[in-house]
């Protein structure tokens, strides 16, 4: 499988990375099965980095979002998970919020958003995790509905 990101390059930032147009593609794959099981995020969050940003858009795209990504600063890498919480308990008017980021970052966000620190969660470029919570407390109580990575996507073609 091709790369989802250009290759580091000395002379480029890791934050400049760009999504590969072979990325991109299988990106809109995987989001057009989120779109057909009912995904419809009224918020996007993504980190500031450039691959995520560009995540962000291609998914306000296909999944028809009608605002426009938020910039969250928690989603950098090497924030807290408690940190995207924090944000996410300020949007929770929000129907369904979709988070654009980075690894290993999204898997122990999930690990934590399912009260399970301990649990290793692989999070693949290009993967989607649904996640449900009926609260926003402190701590969170989530629930895992599905997880969709984009081999599977291009397999149901």
């Amino acid at each position: 499988m091709r790369a989802f990101l250009a290759d580091p390059r000395p002379d480029k930032r890791d934050a400049d990375r760009a999504l590969t147009s072979e990325g991109k593609k299988k990106l809109r794959e995987i989001l057009k099965l989120a779109r057909a099981s009912g995904v419809r995020p009224g918020t996007i969050l993504s980190s500031p980095l450039r691959r995520a940003l560009e995540t962000a858009a291609v998914a306000a795209s296909v999944l028809g979002s009608s605002g426009e990504p938020v910039t969250c600063r928690a989603l950098l890498p090497g924030c807290r998970p408690e940190e995207v919480w924090d944000e996410l308990r300020s949007h929770k008017d929000a129907a369904q919020i979709l988070l654009a980021g980075h690894e290993p970052q999204l898997g122990r966000l999930a690990a934590y958003l399912l009260a399970a620190p301990s649990l290793q969660i692989d999070v693949k470029k290009g993967s989607l995790i649904r996640i449900d919570t009926d609260q926003f407390g402190p701590q969170p109580r989530g629930v895992l509905k599905w997880m969709l990575v984009p081999r599977f996507a291009s397999a149901v073609r």
